[in-house]
């Protein structure tokens, strides 16, 4: 196929109008802006629909995100602390400033060499998980039937692991758990494909992506609460970098303990923390999901993971009690694996930056953490029906690219085809792109 854009538009599913809600949601909500610091918040109260007459569950297929974390990198906490310092030093804080310096010292203190660490908030969102995937799908926990685990080598990834595997001991000690975290597992768990990332923003699109982001930068009242001196947060720092890294600690308090205590969303106002919010949407947009300032291929990424759920979906079918297999990895898997699967409106396919707030596309719904897609099979009595499956995100059902069955159950057959030929004009795509760049 010469153009897989056009594949993209044939059999994209249907998208519905939205009328702008990010803002709405920020100001009921000022945690939602932070996007894939979002704690996770829970499946929805509606509830799941049941299965068709004669269906039981017999399988899940998951893969997750660790929960909530401390900031990966030393420099996230220690880059606002040391200007704020600099500037304290020269007597250029107000008392905003002053008090803002004494919060970001609290949070940094508190994630002293545990950058990057799952945090207490974070084990609970995986015991809770992991639990009400118990409850809502006993068939498949009942008994001793094997439950096969693996993680990514990052140490957050594995305690979610082991959270959740705990819990599911805690209500059934007759599983049968194997878990496992290694390299050998990393070509689908993380995979990172370094041919494609070079193809991310080209300069085509890099112009329109940039400006975006130009236009919504907003940050002059924020300084003039920090600094008591103009001249001083526009010419001796970069205030444009300071508020992006005192957003990013605004958004991950509500990760850590410290939530209890202090905020620093009081910098922010509501209007801010959606402009803020949406350079980060259109940052996750542009670099994992359908912009088609990069040909809509950037959720090719996690072709492996999907190719691989799906292989492992057909070996453990073959067993009379399949159990379950849970993955644990990182939102940089995730949001491009639901993209890839055309979840409910997450296959969007655009090149309007400005329009995918409207249509939808609102990252804060797809990745918080403690993420997941869960892929559950139903299996009838009547051994001559189809395999049916459904597929949940952070627990809530979705519509697939396909015709259901009925409500959110489809063939297997059906979506497996769909899929795998999805992934087969992929490669047809690439490799006629080699031919061409040779």
């Amino acid at each position: 196929m010469k153009n897989l854009k056009l594949f993209f538009v044939l059999l994209v599913f249907p998208l519905c109008v939205y009328s702008q809600q990010a803002l709405e949601d920020i100001k009921r909500d000022n945690c939602i802006s932070g996007s894939n610091y979002y704690a996770y918040p829970g499946p929805r109260a509606d509830g799941l629909t049941p299965a068709p007459k004669g269906y039981k569950p017999v399988y899940i297929s998951h893969y997750g995100r660790h929960g909530s974390r401390y900031l990966v990198s030393k420099d996230d906490y220690d880059v606002a602390l040391r200007t704020l310092q600099h500037a304290d030093s020269l007597g250029k804080l107000t008392a905003v400033g002053r008090e803002t310096l004494a919060k970001v010292k609290m949070l940094r203190e508190e994630a002293h060499n545990r950058f990057g660490e799952l945090t207490q908030r974070g084990a609970e969102q995986h015991r809770d998980i992991a639990r009400r995937m118990y409850e809502r799908f006993p068939e498949v926990f009942k008994g001793d039937v094997h439950v096969d685990a693996k993680s990514t080598v990052v140490i957050r990834c594995i305690l979610s692991m082991e959270n959740a595997l705990q819990e599911l001991l805690r209500h059934n000690n007759k599983l049968r758990i194997s878990h496992d975290a290694s390299d050998h597992d990393m070509h689908y768990m993380n995979f990172w494909d370094a041919e494609l990332m070079k193809k991310c923003l080209p300069e085509r699109s890099k112009g329109d992506y940039d400006a975006f982001r130009s236009r919504h930068e907003k940050h002059d009242r924020v300084m003039r609460e920090l600094f008591n001196d103009d001249s001083y947060w526009q010419n001796d720092i970069n205030a444009t970098d300071l508020n992006y890294r005192l957003f990013k600690l605004a958004s991950n308090i509500q990760s850590s303990e410290l939530r209890h205590k202090i905020t620093l969303y009081n910098l922010f106002t509501a209007e801010e923390l959606y402009e803020n919010w949406l350079q980060t949407n259109a940052w996750w947009y542009a670099h994992y999901g359908g912009y088609t300032g990069n040909d809509a291929n950037m959720s090719f990424i996690e072709r492996r993971l999907l190719k691989k759920m799906i292989t492992e979906a057909d070996s453990c079918l073959q067993e009379k009690r399949p159990g379950a297999t849970l993955r644990y990895g990182h939102e940089v898997c995730v949001m491009p694996l639901t993209c890839l699967m055309e979840l409910d409106n997450w296959g969007l396919c655009t090149d309007d930056l400005e329009q995918i707030d409207d249509q939808g596309w609102r990252c804060y719904n797809l990745f918080p953490m403690g993420c997941n897609v869960q892929m559950v099979f139903y299996r009838s009595k009547d051994k001559r029906k189809d395999t049916l499956v459904k597929v949940l995100l952070n627990e809530n059902e979705t519509r697939l690219p396909i015709t259901p069955v009925t409500g959110n159950y489809y063939k297997w057959s059906d979506l497996r085809k769909y899929y795998l030929e999805k992934l087969r004009f992929f490669d047809i795509f690439q490799e006629e792109t080699f031919q061409r760049s040779e």
